[in-house]
């Protein structure tokens, strides 16, 4: 899916809250998959259809639309991003509706999710994309706590290598978090391309600050230009929260995460090894001594996902 907090099952049957998927079964994340889960019933307001899709639940809604479960005529079910209808006569919005399909469909669809139909128009704008079964990575660590090692580790290879794509399309996610990472039944999946930019196009004003504060590293509450660098401190955040349960610079008042970035040293708990010194390297607070993506996709592929321990090639992880 494309946005959203709280996707589940890829079919299901209609309850009495919502649409939900019985027997479930442990995940490889610690979650059970495909267990009881409750889609949001659809609202007077909502749309019934979306050009050939039916719109069954509401999976999520934030600033730019609302993401439905949808069921094509054929094939299996869908997500379905759609512009809030009060932002169609904002040409800015549109554009940057344009911009996420534009991104989206760039991107190598193995750790992401793929985009299967759209429509960019004066009267209505939506985006489907195919649908991935499982909770978000927030989801699973409000409701068990941690990552142990192993699953850790997998997320750590899992969405370095989602990264890695995402920056060889020269596109800037810039809202890497734990609620768009979801946790599907071949392994984590980054989502909502809805603040990416391109880097071979014009992008925002370099005054407007996009993105979640607990995970922007400190140039982008600057007036620097949000660039990859700034993805890849983003990803450092993430590994922090899903092995501590909190981000590592904290999630408590928007002044004091601010300050923490700027000024502190980040809180990475528990997490340690090999994977503790590769996230210490991704929160530096200069974005030129940070990993790229690329190197920091060789450097979690040489770790041991049972241990930790890093295997004996070494991989380079420092910018050049």
């Amino acid at each position: 899916m494309v946005g959203g907090e709280s996707p589940w099952a890829a079919g299901g049957r209609p309850g009495t809250n919502g649409y939900v998927r019985p027997n479930g079964h442990a995940g490889p994340f610690g979650h059970v998959r495909g267990g009881t889960r409750i889609h949001r019933h659809l609202r007077s307001i909502d749309p019934r259809r979306l050009g050939r899709y039916e719109l069954l639940a509401r999976l999520g809604e934030g600033g730019q639309g609302i993401v439905y479960l949808g069921r094509p005529p054929r094939g299996p079910h869908v997500a379905v991003k759609m512009l809030h209808g009060w932002l169609l006569d904002d040409h800015r919005a549109r554009r940057r509706f344009a911009q996420e399909l534009k991104a989206a469909q760039r991107v190598d669809p193995l750790r992401t999710a793929r985009v299967l139909d759209a429509e960019i128009g004066p009267e209505l704008c939506y985006i489907v994309t195919e649908y991935i079964d499982g909770p978000t990575l927030r989801e699973v660590i409000k409701e068990r706590g941690p990552l142990p090692d192993v699953p850790l580790a997998g997320l750590a290879i899992g969405t370095a290598t989602a990264l890695a794509a995402i920056h060889r399309a020269a596109v800037v996610h810039r809202d890497l978090k734990p609620s768009n990472v979801v946790l599907g039944p071949d392994g984590p999946r980054v989502i909502d391309f809805g603040t990416a930019r391109l880097l071979d196009t014009a992008g925002c004003s370099t005054s407007q600050h996009l993105g979640t504060p607990a995970y922007m590293a400190p140039e982008q509450l600057g007036d620097s230009r949000p660039d990859q660098a700034g993805d890849v401190f983003a990803w450092g955040c993430t590994m922090g929260y899903a092995a501590n349960g909190y981000p590592p610079f904290g999630g408590d008042y928007l002044p004091a995460i601010i300050s923490r970035i700027l000024h502190a040293e980040p809180d990475l708990g528990r997490l340690g090894g090999r994977l503790r010194e590769l996230v210490t390297a991704c929160l530096r607070k200069d974005p030129d001594r940070r990993p790229t993506a690329g190197g920091l996709m060789d450097a979690v592929a040489g770790l041991d996902r049972p241990t930790g321990r890093r295997r004996s090639r070494r991989a380079r992880v420092h910018r050049t």
